[in-house]
């Protein structure tokens, strides 16, 4: 290997590979995060000369230490650089001998003597956990917090002799959430991403292309490190302040208050919305009112009123106990383990040694933190149980919590087991019906948990039956749907969700389609009442068919695959060219009031089938069923965050989610005007992926030789099914001259048989109109079609009683240019025009003299023709000899302003995928 100033030449052999302008290094600091980057400024081939860190503790060599001297690196460990602030020349001395030209500080306790950051020729560069000029000094994340900074951040800056002043190189932001705590800044950004910094930052030294940004003074601060006497909590303020002043001390100091006559520390503080929860009180001596001790927390409150909850507490004498615990005997049952989970205890085992390497044998008593573990080894123990141990899931927090072998292999054992759930809670409006009880949740379902809209705001749902309020349900805000589109991106980032593979998510969505079944009856008297659809009917169709949609789908979750492609050999060389399916990210549904759970399960199956994350609005008239259906996902086991659910109008949250810049997938099924509008703000935005399903005015064509007793029955279930609310509806039927007048006599006959009525009534075939407005313009439609001069047969008025009730209605005698002939009805509306005998050309041009092709239909028993027509009508799915037979492998989707993209079957699945070529030479 041969090193120059600028470069370096490895000769393999297969090919040489040249690393241009790379520089010798000399890494002063300590930790994984110094680690982490000695390593990769290593692999982007650059010359580390010498590592610079602090002395063993407790016969434990720092993570930095260890790698270095694996790679037989020079390693230095210096307890200090400087005595009564003079250099002492030996260090210096041995630190010149390296013969560094640039200086790399990712992350150093030590004072570092200017003797050394102004050696070498690039001179030093620091890394440190804020945009500066803001929180200069020590604790710089938790003063991010503590002060509610809406970004945080990390800046790569030049070393001068200021604290945290000099000129700036790099700085990258992101946003910080609600909930965010030192461990979830850290991990999420500040430690992955300053890592890649660090080494870009090293680059643009060496290529000669480094800034130097002198620091503004405006917005300087500078704050020191906290100490226990000064973290005490003051209840005076709102609750977010006294939330941001917890998880700013999380864990170190600690943010302390008094209970019960002694300093109580608050841990793994998080904002709470929605209803106060049922619990026991705590007085908190100073608190404005006194705490509730939930299943979940301890509820605090704010002087504004609103809430917060913290997980753990921690005693004067160090004890730390779930805060739901306070009022608990504190006495645990040892659980005993499976042999399964015993070979799980070995690997901790196994780890805990690795990490405390002083301890001669690690027993149950042996105390984490007692035998030498500082903060930096909790993110290790973390993170190699995740390797080792089949992806367990812990939080730092865990680890504090059960700092004894024996006690944290218990809590193992019991998050293995699923026995550490927090409880769910869910504020019900009730109603006893359909001789059951139903309990339907009411409110915006945002990151697993149901809360009140961020403004409070409500509205009525109504019973269609007889016009009756059901309840009232949160009217989501803009608010509300950046805070679910937040949640859902942090699912797919950084959640359990975009981790999973895909075997085990399917699990979970057959867990869900079990769940649905198991709440059939409950999920089709919500939908009876809330979109009057007959129960019979939702039961088979509504319901079942929403938990075959999510059974097919979880079968594909693990049989999503790419392909490899033969290409061109770069020769001598020679390439692989595969594709990868992968997820878009976090996905937007807007749903229709025609079938609300149907279409729900339609696009959000395949869509979670495919990985991603969602935020979904139902029709602002039909809230219920996807609310319960929320309810379900959370009995499922769907992480927090995978499914928000936001009830509201379409022009408030519809357009958000429209324009939103982090969703990457829309779909939507609704009216083609919304759609072009939807499609317009998502091209706008950020060029979302779109898929529609629109309006349609499906042609039914009725033939002389069909089986006509079947095409009665048949027609009328294409026009009458779900009380004509259904996008497929067969919005004109043309019946061949020869047997118009059997075929209408017919119609006229069976629907005078059509017992209309109560949806809960079991002998009910048609029950009312979704809603007032809906039925007042189905009854305009039907008078612009009597105005026009087409032949009113039956119907065409609402019933004499309560609800929204209309008669099933039979037109004929319309002409094609007619609004009848044009426009869709989408209700109880069966419109008739005639067509010659024999005049196959004809029919079909009429039929597809429309916009719109979302489906159609043919009955005859000439097979030949039967093909021949469906060839040419041009609509999305075309029945022959049936109607409304729609199966979930089969794929659905219109033509033309029907919209474009599938719904069902395998294509559905390529709405909410992304294909990526990767091309590899060898």
């Amino acid at each position: 290997m041969l090193w120059t100033a600028s470069r370096v030449i490895r000769k393999f052999s297969t090919s040489t590979i040249y690393y241009q302008n790379k520089l010798r290094l000399a890494l002063i600091g300590q930790s994984l995060f110094g680690q982490e980057v000695y390593s990769n400024l290593r692999k982007e081939g650059h010359k580390v000369v010498g590592v610079f860190t602090v002395p063993d503790k407790d016969g434990k060599a720092d993570p930095l230490a260890v790698a270095a001297e694996k790679d037989g690196t020079p390693v230095f460990k210096f307890p200090r650089w400087r005595v009564k602030g003079k250099p002492i020349p030996e260090v210096v001395t041995a630190y010149k001998s390296v013969g560094a030209e640039l200086n790399v500080l990712p992350f150093c306790s030590q004072f570092i003597p200017m003797d050394v950051i102004d050696h070498p020729k690039h001179g030093s560069i620091i890394y440190h956990p804020s945009l500066l000029p803001r929180h200069r000094g020590a604790s710089a994340i938790n003063w991010t917090l503590i002060h509610g900074d809406k970004q945080a951040g990390f800046s790569i800056f030049w070393a001068d002799d200021g604290l945290d002043t000099g000129p700036i190189l790099l700085q990258r932001s992101c946003p910080v959430e609600p909930n965010d705590t030192v461990d979830t800044l850290y991990n999420r950004f500040l430690f992955p991403e300053g890592i890649k910094a660090m080494v870009e930052a090293v680059q643009l030294i060496a290529d000669g292309k480094a800034p130097s940004i002198s620091q503004p003074d405006d917005g300087a601060t500078y704050e020191g490190i906290q100490k226990k006497d000064n973290a005490k909590i003051y209840w005076d303020q709102p609750a977010e302040a006294i939330h941001n002043w917890i998880r700013g001390h999380d864990k170190v100091p600690g943010a302390w208050t008094v209970i019960d006559n002694q300093a109580v520390t608050l841990y793994g503080s998080s904002l709470l919305e929605g209803a106060t929860p049922p619990g026991q009180p705590l007085e908190i001596t100073e608190g404005r009112k006194p705490g509730i001790v939930t299943k979940n927390g301890l509820v605090l409150f704010g002087k504004d009123g609103k809430m917060l909850m913290v997980r753990n507490l921690q005693f004067e004498d160090g004890r730390m106990i779930p805060a739901s615990k306070y009022f608990s005997t504190g006495e645990t049952t040892t659980v005993e383990l499976t042999e399964e989970e015993h070979n799980v205890a070995l690997k901790i085992k196994s780890i805990w040694k690795g990490i405390l390497s002083n301890v001669a044998v690690i027993e149950d008593s042996t105390d984490f933190f007692k035998s030498g573990a500082a903060s930096m080894d909790v993110v290790r123990l973390v993170e190699e149980i995740k390797q080792q141990c089949d992806g367990l899931e812990l939080q730092n927090e865990d680890v504090y919590m059960a700092t004894k072998f024996e006690d944290f292999i218990q809590m193992v054992v019991r998050k293995l087991r699923g026995e550490d759930k927090e409880d769910f809670v869910v504020d019900y409006a009730s109603r006893n019906i359909n001789s059951m009880t139903v309990n339907m949740p009411h409110q915006c379902f945002i990151n697993g948990q149901f809360m009140d809209a961020e403004d409070g705001k409500t509205y009525e749902t109504i019973n269609p039956t007889d016009g009756s309020v059901i309840c009232k349900v949160s009217y989501c805000s803009v608010a509300d749907v950046d805070k679910a589109v937040a949640a859902a991106k942090d699912a797919f980032e950084n959640g359990e969700w975009g981790k999973m593979n895909a075997r085990d998510r399917g699990r979970l969505l057959y867990r869900l389609a079990d769940l649905m079944e198991e709440h059939q009856e409950e999920l089709a008297t919500i939908e009876a009442i809330d979109s009057g659809a007959v129960y019979t009917l939702a039961l088979k169709t509504h319901v079942g068919m929403s938990v075959q949609t999510f059974r097919y789908f979880a079968g594909w979750c693990d049989k999503i695959q790419g392909s490899t492609i033969p290409i061109n050999q770069a020769r001598p060389n020679r390439n692989l060219t595969f594709t990868k399916k992968e997820p878009i990210g976090v996905c937007a549904i807007v749903i229709p009031w025609n079938y609300p759970l149907m279409m729900l399960a339609w696009k959000s199956a395949a869509c979670l089938a495919a990985g991603n994350t969602l935020v979904l609005k139902p029709a602002q008239v039909t809230p219920l069923t996807a609310l319960k259906f929320a309810e379900l996902t959370v009995q499922a086991g769907i992480p927090k965050g995978v499914i928000n659910i936001l009830p509201g109008s379409g022009g408030l949250v519809g357009q958000r989610l429209s324009e939103h810049p982090d969703i990457r997938k829309l779909g939507f099924t609704g009216s083609t005007p919304i759609g072009k509008q939807i499609m317009k703000s998502c091209a706008v935005s950020n060029l979302k992926k779109v898929s529609l399903e629109l309006g349609g005015k499906s042609p039914l064509i009725i033939f002389n030789d069909c089986d006509l007793d079947k095409a009665v029955r048949m027609g009328m279930g294409a026009v009458y099914f779900n009380k004509g609310e259904n996008c497929i509806a067969a919005g004109r039927l043309f019946v061949e001259e020869s047997i118009h007048d059997e075929f209408l006599r017919r119609v006229v006959e069976e629907i005078k048989k059509m017992k209309i009525g109560d949806p809960l009534d079991r002998s009910t075939d048609h029950g009312p109109q979704n809603h007032k407005a809906h039925l007042e313009k189905l009854l305009e439609y039907c008078e612009i079609g009597v105005k026009e001069g087409a032949t009113l047969v039956y119907g065409g008025r609402k019933l004499p009683r309560p609800g929204f009730f209309m008669e099933p209605t039979v037109f004929t005698d319309v002409e094609d240019h007619m609004y009848l002939a044009e426009e869709e009805s989408f209700g109880p509306i069966m419109v008739i025009s005639k067509f010659k005998d024999g005049d196959v050309e004809e029919v079909l041009r009429r039929a597809n003299n429309t916009e719109y092709g979302l489906a159609s239909g043919v009955f005859t028993k000439d097979i030949s023709k039967a093909m021949y027509v469906s060839e040419k009508l041009q609509a999305g799915t075309v029945f022959i000899n049936t109607y409304n037979k729609t199966d979930v492998a089969a794929p659905f989707g219109g033509f033309k302003q029907s919209g474009f993209g599938k719904d069902l079957g395998e294509e559905a699945l390529h709405e909410y995928l992304k294909t990526k070529a990767v091309t590899v030479e060898y």
